[in-house]
């Protein structure tokens, strides 16, 4: 074989080595962490619904019971703990480990996408940005992103998955009802000391 030829495949395979477990990897939260610069990157666009990632539990504090041991289950969390308001009737379905400290919260609505959105514009007392158009993404700012501390900035973020014919986001809990939800809510709570949006 030539040397060239046996380069070119020697590269061509080492690149689909590289690329497999890259594409194998589980949804990420929507919005991306800001970007170098301030920039918030944009969330890639989905048509169908992501596989759900596993939920990952926060580091355990000292003198708590071993990884063995059965852990109580997750508690819903309170407005009070995210410092804003859950739509009524949204479905808490679970938080995840965000990075750096933070987490974020995910429900699930049977509302309309608008319905969602003009509650957040209320109860936030602010437009909030539409940063993506298709499938339909609002995103409400709750407090100043910091870069040195936080992965993400404090927000609310509404998607709409029922864009383009989609049936919706599957309820993760078995035989739980809607069997799908219309619109998915994140919220990335403010850590404490955290100055407010403006």
């Amino acid at each position: 074989m030539r040397p060239m030829l046996r380069n070119s495949l020697a590269g061509s395979l080492l690149f689909l080595g590289l690329s497999v477990p890259i594409l194998a990897q589980g949804p990420a939260p929507f919005p991306r962490p800001a970007q170098p610069g301030g920039r918030r990157a944009q969330p890639p666009v989905a048509t169908q619904q992501p596989s759900v990632a596993t939920p990952q539990r926060p580091p355990a504090a000292p003198g708590a019971p071993a990884s063995g041991a059965t852990a109580a289950p997750e508690r819903e969390p309170t407005e009070a703990t995210l410092g804003t308001s859950i739509y009524p009737s949204a479905q808490y379905l679970q938080s995840y480990d965000a990075g750096r400290g933070q987490r974020y919260y995910l429900y699930g609505s049977d509302a309309d996408f608008l319905q969602v959105v003009a509650f957040y514009r209320t109860a936030l007392k602010q437009k909030g940005e539409l940063i993506f158009d298709e499938p339909p993404v609002q995103m409400f700012e709750l407090g100043r992103f910091r870069e040195d501390t936080m992965a993400f900035a404090p927000s609310v973020t509404v998607k709409d998955y029922t864009w383009g014919g989609s049936q919706g986001y599957l309820n993760p809990k078995r035989g739980g009802t809607p069997e799908r939800f219309r619109t998915i809510i994140q919220i990335v709570p403010s850590p404490p000391g955290t100055p407010k949006a403006p």
